[in-house]
């Protein structure tokens, strides 16, 4: 008989954000694979969860998808988690999922944190009609065109980007949009938790005289 894999949604931040369900499901599986089992391990010995971890990231997936599906078929249950909120968004866990789907493997979603639902709630921006494109491409051109797609779309646009290229994307939402107010926000639940809202110029400046830290979440 199979046994089942818990899709675990794991706070985002401030490690009290994770649901009683998450907990008790961690501490009852017979495994848990993570993105990073060095930072999940912070989150595990928070609540004395002694459960073995395997890492699971987008460079070790092929291989390690092999494996947690052999383990599931033994009849051994596995929870899911990413580094920070609900696995399978942005990150290789729709490889492991589909594979248990198409094998007649039970799925079960233990809900909780969401970095783009997060920011999309306090945003201010319209939440009925949205899209999550995550990182956009680093090819300039193809940038342009993927930002002219969503803005005739009409829809609110949830998009990541990383510190390094945060600018390169600003630039181009100024030139396809105009001087449209956008939010940003980092670090959300955390210590140093930032939310910008500003003119697309104005933020631009903002970065000139400090320069950003952190992986962003834009709302357009």
């Amino acid at each position: 008989m199979n046994g089942t894999l818990y899709v675990v949604s794991t706070p985002i931040g401030n490690l009290e954000d994770i649901t009683l369900r998450a907990i008790s499901t961690l501490k009852s599986v017979d495994l848990i694979a993570a993105e990073d089992t060095r930072h999940t391990r912070i989150l595990l010995d928070r609540y004395e969860i002694k459960v073995p971890t395997t890492s699971y990231f987008e460079y070790n997936k092929i291989q390690k998808t092999e494996y947690l599906l052999k383990v599931l078929q033994e009849g051994k249950s596995v929870a899911l988690v990413s580094d920070a909120g609900t696995p399978g968004i942005s990150d290789p866990g729709y490889r492991i999922i589909r594979m248990c789907i198409d094998n007649g493997i039970q799925v079960i979603p233990i809900p909780g944190p969401s970095g783009l639902v997060t920011a999309l709630t306090i945003s201010g921006k319209p939440t009925d009609k949205f899209t999550f494109e995550g990182f956009l491409s680093n090819k300039g051109a193809r940038r342009k065109n993927q930002l002219k797609k969503l803005q005739e779309e009409g829809r609110t646009a949830v998009l990541y980007e990383s510190p390094h290229r945060i600018e390169k994307l600003l630039e181009d939402i100024l030139a396809v949009y105009g001087d449209v107010e956008v939010v940003l926000a980092r670090e959300l639940t955390k210590k140093f938790e930032e939310v910008l809202r500003d003119k697309v110029s104005a933020i631009i400046g903002h970065f000139k005289a400090r320069p950003p830290k952190g992986e962003f979440i834009v709302i357009v």
